[in-house]
């Protein structure tokens, strides 16, 4: 980001900008903008759930520094409502996106609710053309919804256990680190059958805190879901076989899993399930961010 920029809000819990909190500045930011709103968030711990509105487009949200500027919640699925009902999935993220055109730098979002309260939303987005750059989106399980629309992280750091990036999204995982904390699956796709690509993981570091041969590269939520690995680091916790049905065969048929260029520990091209894919040269040329995005190249 061009440190020129001249923000239009300043958050600081010290009192020193405009507002203490991020839901306070997001609620103040005006709808349908033509132009960049720039937010900036000075260092702090933000417990809160911060919602980018559907009509507040163009928002950028600028951390002061990644690991200190944190948004962090603590619902997961198996929490009780006040009306006695569990929260659900969809109810736990700590942060949501739903308006086109937003960006993220140097943020961290959290659902610090660890294991065993099930599924637990660090970040939810759900607009279109949504750039994360030099970001951290940490949690248990399925910790990243890539759920709708195009969507660019760069330079990235994403953790969980299972499944913890999931969606339906066109997403580009662009040089990010992605780190498996225990024994799992790292995506669960649910690219509808019309779209052409879902998550693209390309020259990423696949890293585990855990066992050796514990952890598959996805399963498919839903029928057809895409996933693909181009040029990365695999860590020795990758599984042989790669990639994991969900206890449904049926999904073989349709699931589109491929890899191009795996190395590391974790690379085994010739081991992986049949139902996945070796791309050809021709074929990962495919993939670059223009053709994946339709024409959209991240700013």
């Amino acid at each position: 980001m061009d440190k020129e920029i001249k923000y239009d809000i300043v958050v600081a819990q010290d009192g020193s900008g405009r507002f203490t909190t991020i839901s306070e500045a997001l609620d103040s930011v005006n709808v349908f903008n033509q132009k960049r709103v720039y937010i900036f968030v000075k260092k702090g711990v933000y417990k809160e759930k911060p919602v980018v509105k559907s009509y507040q487009t163009n928002v950028a949200l600028i951390g002061e520094d990644r690991d200190s500027t944190i948004i962090t919640y603590d619902i997961g699925a198996g929490t009780l409502r006040p009306d006695g009902k569990k929260t659900g999935t969809f109810g736990t993220p700590t942060f949501t996106v739903l308006a086109d055109d937003f960006r993220a730098e140097n943020i961290t979002f959290e659902n610090s609710t660890g294991r065993g309260n099930g599924q637990a939303v660090a970040l939810d987005v759900a607009g279109d053309r949504a750039v994360f750059v030099n970001c951290r989106m940490l949690g248990w399980q399925d910790t990243l919804l890539a759920g709708k629309g195009r969507q660019y992280y760069k330079n990235c750091y994403i953790d969980g256990h299972v499944d913890y990036i999931f969606g339906g999204a066109t997403a580009v995982f662009d040089e990010c680190t992605i780190v498996n904390k225990d024994r799992g699956y790292i995506t669960a796709a649910s690219t509808p059958k019309d779209q052409k690509y879902g998550y693209v993981f390309l020259n990423c570091d696949i890293k585990g805190e855990t066992d050796d041969d514990s952890v598959y590269l996805g399963r498919p939520w839903r029928h057809y879901a895409h996933t693909v690995f181009i040029n990365c680091k695999l860590g020795a916790h990758i599984k042989a076989e790669g990639w994991h049905n969900w206890k449904d065969e049926s999904r073989e048929a349709t699931s589109r899993y491929a890899e191009y260029n795996s190395t590391g520990p974790g690379a085994a091209p010739d081991k992986r399930v049949g139902w996945s894919k070796q791309l050809t040269d021709e074929e990962a040329a495919e993939y670059t961010v223009e053709n994946i995005f339709d024409g959209w190249i991240p700013e």
